[in-house]
């Protein structure tokens, strides 16, 4: 062991210059006449005034390491990627799966004597196992009321079975994009599987044809199989629509766009006649038929489509087809009122107006169609005396885009229930629930369904309430007990009779009360002045996130309360509030330009609100899968160009 004195020795000068160079004349002397070296424990000083290469040379230290540091981002990233890539390779078998035997031999029953689906085949699955405290929901479509509801909906209170005839959900907006190629078909849908095993549900491929609401029995039809019953607690219609005919002879001649198959077949057509154009012995008049583009209707889904149309022409068309095409080629939108987009403020209906007639697209103005044929569209427009005069348009093509109506399903609903007077919807009450059924039991949501608008109907009721003295009739205090109910059964009646003295003034007798009369015409006075709700995805959208959130609080409540004192149709009314719907804005896209209707504030603009444009729908997708893909497809459009073969 080293002495104490040793120790010491080694913390002295002469130790501590093993340390550190030693630059003085003294130690270059005691090394035998060698020049002295220092020593940085193998490594050379740096020289005077030396600076390292970032700062002498930054922008060559930047071309050494930025593409050392991009590429070995990208080699980590792709080895993550290739690693997450392996581990979703799995080879899983299973033996003896639990099948609920029921689900197997279901029993027959209801009036029809059918097969039952009182257990499904994956009722037994793990996740999915029946708890006898659940209420059975039974969801009619996969649209967007449906999803909004799957979202929000608590999977512990609910066994919840979805029925539609296609496994997956569209995303309908962008729908005029794909019949172009601007976005793929793929990139708009999400399979319904998918959603539904958020809420540990079951999906099955088929379609509602009727309903037995005595025994709450829902009939089904699958392709090819005999049809079934499955029962239910309570059923939610949210089956959407068709298009309306108007009574128009001809439209076999036409397309429509509302399926992934419409939207594919209108691509096909559009090339095809595109293509056939281009051959040589197609004469002048045929090419310009088959290159004419007849929209009847001048809604959002007809305004987008012929942008989206002119769009192809113009970027993809014009550079690797005949030039001729773009000369010839004519785009025609026929729209029964006065504006295009009318629904929409008068100020983006002048904007898209303005900006079609510099793109030379036609457009018909208060113009109805009488017929369509195989190569032309037969319409009609009044003269100054009030006389119609008769157009024909030559057509190679013809999109059919005007108004709704009911499905089959929604008409064979309507047919069993007393007091549904729409044409086109189901009626349902502020809750949501079809009037007519029994209470609680049936809703109906998205565009089959429209919430009932005529305050009158309720009149008897309501004076009966509020009449606390009996004498028949109603006075200040009263009416104002009467305008509180109003307004909770028809939330929308508020903006038109915000003011309730002011009303009563208005409608009062000179002893200052009100009879069955003054009630009656004011209530129809109001009714006029309450609109019903458009057929979009963002009202469909709000219903379902309503009827989730609603059915997520009061399920388990209702049901317990109901089972306790034997009322099978517990009313929700004193559980939850009514639907109100907060309009969130219209936009629409006008080639490379958008307009923006919200509230009070319209907004129309080029590229920045056609970015703008694809931000709220990107946002507005159901899955991060579509977000990616229909990005993707945007970044190929601007690089590529968009796919013009046809397959």
């Amino acid at each position: 062991m080293l002495s104490s004195t040793s120790r010491l020795s080694l913390g002295s000068s002469t130790s501590r210059s093993l340390l550190r160079p030693t630059h003085s004349p003294s130690a270059a002397a005691g090394a035998a006449g060698k020049a002295a070296k220092p020593r940085w424990f193998g490594r050379k000083p740096h020289p005077p005034g030396w600076k390292p290469l970032y700062r002498r040379r930054p922008v060559l230290f930047a071309s050494i390491a930025l593409p050392f540091v991009v590429t070995s981002s990208l080699g980590l990233c792709l080895l993550g990627l290739l690693g997450y890539d392996a581990s979703t390779y799995a080879d899983k078998h299973l033996d003896k799966v639990a099948v609920n035997p029921l689900a197997l031999l279901p029993t027959r029953g209801g009036k029809k004597n059918l097969k039952v689906a009182e257990a499904l085949v994956d009722d037994e699955d793990e996740g999915r196992r029946i708890s006898s405290k659940k209420q059975r929901l039974v969801v009619v479509g996969g649209g967007w009321g449906s999803v909004g509801m799957l979202k929000h909906l608590d999977p512990d209170l609910w066994h919840v079975t979805l029925i539609a005839p296609e496994n997956y959900f569209l995303f309908h907006p962008l729908l005029p994009s794909a019949t172009v190629g601007t976005v793929e078909v793929r990139s708009l849908v999400e399979p319904l599987r998918k959603i539904i095993a958020r809420v540990s549900g079951h999906y099955l491929q088929a379609k509602a044809v009727d309903v037995d609401f005595s025994e709450r029995l829902l009939e089904v039809q699958a392709a090819g199989e005999e049809n079934f019953y499955v029962p239910y607690d309570r059923l939610v219609i949210a089956c959407g629509s068709v298009n309306s005919t108007h009574g128009v002879p001809g439209l076999e001649n036409c397309h429509q766009l509302k399926t992934v198959q419409d939207a594919q077949g209108i691509r096909r057509r559009v090339m095809d006649n595109l293509e056939k154009a281009c051959l040589p012995g197609t004469e002048e008049a045929e090419r310009k038929r088959l290159l004419s583009f007849v929209v009847c209707g001048g809604g959002p889904t007809g305004v987008e489509f012929a942008s989206e149309l002119f769009d192809m022409v113009n970027e993809d068309v014009l550079d690797y087809m005949p030039k001729i095409l773009r000369d010839q080629i004519s785009v025609h939108i026929i729209q029964s009122r006065d504006h295009i987009l009318n629904t929409y403020a008068e100020t983006i209906s002048n904007y898209a107006e303005e900006r079609f007639r510099r793109n030379e697209i036609d457009t018909i103005l208060n113009a109805r169609v009488k017929e369509v044929t195989p190569d032309s569209v037969i319409y009609t427009t009044k003269a100054p005396d009030g006389s119609l005069v008769e157009h024909t348009v030559e057509s190679g093509f013809t999109l059919w885009s005007t108004g709704i109506a009911m499905n089959p399903f929604t008409q064979r609903v309507a047919s069993l229930l007393p007091n549904q007077y729409h044409k086109h919807a189901l009626e349902v009450d502020s809750h949501l629930r079809v009037i007519g059924a029994p209470l609680g039991t049936v809703y109906a949501i998205g565009d089959c369904a429209t919430i009932e608008t005529r305050l009158v109907d309720h009149l008897l009721e309501m004076v009966d309430v509020c009449d606390e003295n009996k004498d028949g009739q109603i006075d200040k205090d009263e009416f104002e007990k009467m305008m509180k109910i109003v307004y909770r059964k028809f939330p929308t009646a508020q903006k038109h009779a915000e003011k309730i003295r002011d009303v009563f003034d208005k409608y009062a007798r000179a002893d200052h009360t009100l009879g069955l009369n003054e009630l009656a015409t004011m209530f129809v006075d109001i009714s006029k002045k309450m609109t019903n709700l458009p057929a979009t995805a963002q009202v469909a959208n709000q219903q379902g996130v309503y009827l989730g959130k609603k059915f997520s609080k009061v399920g388990g409540v209702g049901h317990e309360a109901a089972v306790t004192n034997e009322v099978h149709d517990d009313p929700d009314d004193m559980l939850y509030a009514p639907f109100k719907y907060k309009h969130m804005g219209s936009l629409a896209y006008i080639g490379n330009s958008a307009v923006f209707d919200i509230d009070n504030y319209s907004f129309a603009g080029g590229l920045v609100a056609m970015y703008l444009w694809r931000g709220v729908y990107w946002s507005e997708q159901v899955s991060t899968r579509t977000r990616v893909l229909l990005m993707l497809d945007w970044i190929k459009r601007g690089i590529f160009g968009r796919d013009l073969s046809k397959f």
